[in-house]
C-alpha cells in the first residue's frame, strides 16, 4: 500500500462525517436525524464516487493523482458546507437565545413597576427563576454523550442486543480487513473489471471470454476501485461491503423508527438483520449484494419520509441518487425501488388532495416524479449507453437477458418458481424437512403440468433442489429471519393497529410494498442455487417488520398478556438466541472467510486464502505465472471460459512497482471486440480446457498443463 493511499482510503468516510454535518435535517419532528442526516451523505458520496468515475473514465484518466485531486476537492468542499451549517446553527440558536431573554425581561417588567410605584402597588412578586438558555438546550448532545445515555438508561435485555450487534460488527470488520478477497466470482469478474480499468485507463469495453467483465452493472466496482487507486492493491477491498451492511443496519432501524417502533424495535431489527448469516458473511466480500441492499434501503427511508409530508428538491434529489445507485449496482434492486416509488407517489398525490391545492401539486409531483428520473438517468445512464452502443439493447447480450429474468409467466410456473425459491430461502440443516419440501414441491408441479426442472424458469444447467443451510457467503438461507419477518408482515397486513398504534397506516402501506417486491422477485428471477443473495435487498426492507412484531409481541406481555402470549414471547426469546448463535457460528465457521478451523483468516496464508474455494488451483497459478516470468513475456494472451478465474493473472504478472501487467484476450464474445493475435502475444495463460487453449495456440509452441492451468511460450523463450 502507498503511504499517500492511507489518508486518501479515509476520504470517503471524512466525506460522510462531514456531509452529514451539512445535510442534518432542519425539522425538528425529524425521525432519527442523525441517521437520516448519514443517508443523505452516504447518498451524496456515492453519486460523487460514481460520477467520478464515469468522468475521468471519459477523459481517460483513471489514475491516482487524477482521483486524489477530485476527492481532496470534495472533501474542502465538503468542509466549507459543513462549517456554514455549523455557524448558521450557532446563529439561529443565538437567536433563540435572546428572543428568550427579551421575553423573560418583558415579563418582569410589571413587577419592576409595582416595586417603584410606592405602598399602593402591594409588596411585588418574586422574579421568576433563570430559564435555560434555549440555544444551549436546542444544541443536540455528542454522539458520544448520547450514546452513553441509552447505555445507562437501557435493559439488560436493550444492552444485550446492543452489545450483540457491536461485537459482531467489529468481528466482521476484522475479518475484513485480514482476508484477502475469495468470492468466486469475484475472481472472474467482480475484480477483474477493476484491473482492466486500472490498466487502460478508461472505461471503454475490452475483448473477453467472460461477458460479465462488461455487462453487469458495475456500481459496487466503482466504489473498488477508488480503493484499487489510492492502495495499489486489493488490501481494503472487503471493507465497502462492510461499510454497505453498516449501512443497511442504520437504515432498517430507521424505517423501523419511521412505523412508530422505539429503541427496543429498532435494537430487535438490527439484532435480526446483523445475525443473519448472509448479511455476516457478505460483510467481509467482494460480492455486492450487501452494497444492492443497502441502497434500496437509503431509498425506503427517504420515501416513508414522503408519505406525511411533502417532498422538496433535497428528496427529490436523494430519492433520484438511490434509484440510480441501485440500478447502477444489481439491476433486481429496482424491483422493490419500483414500488416503493410508486408508494411516495401515490402519498405525495394523497397529501396534494388533503392539501386543497388541486391541480397545481399534482403537477409539482409529476415534475418531482420527472426529477427523480433524470437525476438516476445521470447515474446509471453513461454505463446503459454503452451496453446500448455495443450490444443494442440496454440490458446486454441476449445471453444476459434469458439467463436470469424468468422465461414464461404462465400462473402454475410462477407458483412453482415462487416455491422453489422459498424452499431454498428457508432451508434447515435438517435433511428429512428439506426432503419432504422439495418432494412436496416437485410432486405438486408434476401434478399440475410443469416441469420442476424447466430451462425457461431455472437458471443453467442447475437442479432444484439444493442444499442452502451452510454457512457459505454465496447460498446460505435465512429461515430464522425470513420467519421472523413473515410473521411480522403477516401482522402488519392484517392488524397494523397492534404492532403500530400510531402508524397503523403507513405500516400497512410499507408491508404491501414489501410482499409485493418479493411476490415480483419470484415472477422475474429465475430460481438458481445462489439465489437467496439475491434476495438479500427484500430481507433488509422485510426485517423493520419482524422488529416491530417482536416488540409488540414483548410489550403485551410486559403489560400482564394471557398465557398463549407469553408462551409466543418465551419462544421468541429462543428464537432470537438461536439467531445470536447463528450469527456467531456464521462469522466463526463461515465460508470462505473464518476466525477458527481449517481456512482461518490467523492461521492462513495469503495465497492460500484467496483459493480456500479452489486450492488445488494455488499452485498450478503460480507454477504457470512463473514460468511466464521467466520467460520475460510482457504481452500475455488469455484464454479462458465464461466462469473462469482470471484475476489471479493480474496478482502474478504485475510488475516488480505494481504496474498491471498487459494482458490480453484471445477469445471475445463481443461482437465488435475482435480478440487479439495469438501471433502478437510473447506468452499465452489458459485455464479450464486444454483443447480450447491448445487450439488457440501458434503451431510451434511449447505447451504445459497442470491440472486446471497452462501455459504456452514460443520457441526460444
Amino acid at each position: 500500500m502507498s503511504a499517500l493511499g492511507y489518508p486518501l482510503a479515509l476520504a470517503p468516510v471524512a466525506a460522510i462525517g462531514l456531509l452529514a454535518v451539512a445535510l442534518r435535517p432542519v425539522a425538528p419532528a425529524t425521525v432519527a436525524r442523525r441517521r437520516l442526516a448519514l443517508v443523505r451523505a452516504a447518498l451524496v458520496t456515492g453519486t460523487f464516487a460514481v460520477l467520478t468515475v464515469e468522468l475521468l473514465g471519459a477523459l481517460r484518466l483513471l489514475t491516482l493523482p487524477a482521483f486524489a485531486t477530485a476527492w481532496l476537492a470534495f472533501l474542502a468542499t465538503a468542509a466549507v458546507v459543513a462549517g456554514r451549517r455549523r455557524r448558521r446553527d450557532a446563529a439561529h440558536g443565538g437567536l433563540r437565545a435572546a428572543a428568550h431573554r427579551a421575553v423573560e425581561v418583558a415579563a418582569r417588567e410589571p413587577a419592576l413597576v409595582g416595586a417603584t410605584a410606592g405602598p399602593t402597588t402591594g409588596t411585588p412578586a418574586p422574579a421568576p427563576p433563570p430559564a435555560a438558555d434555549p440555544g444551549v438546550a436546542s444544541r443536540p448532545a455528542g454522539w458520544s454523550t448520547r450514546l452513553a445515555h441509552a447505555w445507562r438508561t437501557a435493559g439488560r435485555g436493550e444492552r444485550l442486543l446492543a452489545g450483540t450487534v457491536g461485537g459482531l460488527l467489529l468481528v466482521e470488520l476484522l475479518i475484513a480487513l485480514l482476508a484477502e478477497p475469495n468470492n468466486f466470482d469475484s475472481q472472474t469478474y467482480h475484480l477483474p473489471k477493476v484491473e482492466h480499468w486500472v490498466a487502460r485507463g478508461g472505461l471503454d469495453f475490452w475483448p473477453t471470454a467472460i461477458h460479465r467483465q462488461v455487462t453487469i452493472p458495475p456500481g459496487a466496482e466503482y466504489l473498488l476501485l477508488h480503493l484499487r487507486l489510492f492502495t495499489g492493491g486489493d488490501a481494503l477491498h472487503n471493507l465497502v461491503q462492510w461499510a454497505a451492511g453498516v449501512g443497511v443496519l442504520l437504515a432498517a432501524t430507521r424505517i423501523t423508527a419511521q412505523l412508530g417502533g422505539g429503541r427496543r424495535a429498532q435494537l430487535l431489527t438490527a439484532f435480526v438483520l446483523a445475525t443473519t448469516p448472509m448479511v455476516a458473511l457478505q460483510a467481509t466480500s467482494t460480492q455486492t449484494d450487501l452494497v444492492c441492499a443497502a441502497w434500496v434501503a437509503c431509498a425506503a427511508t427517504v420515501v416513508l419520509d414522503g408519505l406525511r409530508r411533502r417532498a422538496g428538491v433535497g428528496v427529490l434529489l436523494a430519492l433520484g441518487a438511490a434509484t440510480g445507485l441501485t440500478a447502477l449496482t444489481k439491476t433486481s434492486g429496482l424491483v422493490a425501488v419500483g414500488p416503493l416509488l410508486l408508494l411516495w407517489g401515490l402519498a405525495q398525490l394523497r397529501l396534494a388532495r388533503a392539501g386543497g391545492s388541486g391541480s397545481r401539486q399534482v403537477r409539482r409531483t409529476v415534475a418531482g416524479s420527472a426529477l427523480i428520473l433524470l437525476v438516476a438517468v445521470v447515474v446509471v445512464g453513461p454505463f446503459l449507453a454503452r451496453v446500448t452502443a455495443e450490444f443494442g439493447h440496454p440490458l446486454g447480450p441476449p445471453r444476459l437477458r434469458e439467463s436470469i429474468p424468468i422465461e414464461r409467466h404462465d400462473p402454475p410456473s410462477l407458483v412453482v418458481n415462487a416455491l422453489r425459491i422459498a424452499h431454498t430461502a428457508f432451508d434447515t440443516p435438517l435433511a428429512p424437512l428439506r426432503r419432504a419440501g422439495a418432494e412436496a414441491i416437485v410432486g405438486g408441479a408434476e401434478l399440475i403440468g410443469v416441469d420442476p426442472q424447466d430451462r425457461a424458469t431455472t437458471f443453467g444447467r442447475e437442479r432444484f433442489p439444493v442444499p442452502s443451510w451452510y454457512p457459505d457467503e454465496d447460498r446460505v438461507a435465512f429461515p430464522l429471519a425470513g420467519a421472523l419477518a413473515a410473521i411480522g408482515a403477516a401482522y402488519a397486513l392484517a392488524r397494523p393497529g397492534r404492532i403500530s398504534p400510531t402508524r397503523a397506516g403507513s405500516l400497512r402501506a410499507y408491508a404491501v410494498v414489501v410482499v409485493a417486491a418479493t411476490l415480483l422477485h419470484t415472477a422475474m428471477i429465475k430460481w438458481q442455487p445462489w439465489g437467496n443473495r439475491l434476495l438479500l435487498y427484500a430481507l433488509a426492507l422485510a426485517v423493520p417488520l419482524a422488529g416491530l412484531w417482536l416488540d409488540a409481541l414483548f410489550r403485551r406481555r410486559a403489560a400482564g398478556a394471557g398465557g398463549r402470549r407469553s408462551v409466543a414471547a418465551g419462544l421468541a426469546v429462543s428464537v432470537l438466541a438461536t439467531c445470536a448463535l447463528a450469527g456467531v457460528l456464521a462469522v466463526s465457521y463461515g465460508f470462505p472467510r473464518r476466525l477458527v478451523g481449517a481456512g482461518s483468516v490467523f492461521t492462513t496464508s495469503d495465497w492460500d486464502t484467496r483459493f480456500l474455494r479452489r486450492p488445488q488451483w494455488a499452485e498450478e497459478f503460480r507454477w504457470a505465472a512463473e514460468a511466464v516470468r521467466a520467460a520475460d513475456a510482457r504481452r500475455i494472451g488469455l484464454v479462458q471460459q465464461n466462469d473462469n478465474w482470471e484475476y489471479p493473472w493480474w496478482l502474478l504478472l504485475r510488475d516488480a512497482d505494481g504496474r498491471p501487467p498487459q494482458l490480453v484476450a484471445l477469445q471475445s464474445v463481443l461482437p465488435g471486440r475482435p480478440p487479439a493475435d495469438p501471433a502478437s502475444v510473447d506468452a499465452i495463460v489458459c485455464t479450464g480446457s486444454r483443447p480450447a487453449c491448445t487450439a488457440l495456440v501458434p503451431a510451434g509452441w511449447r505447451v504445459q498443463f497442470r491440472g486446471y492451468v497452462g501455459y504456452a511460450l514460443p520457441p526460444g523463450r
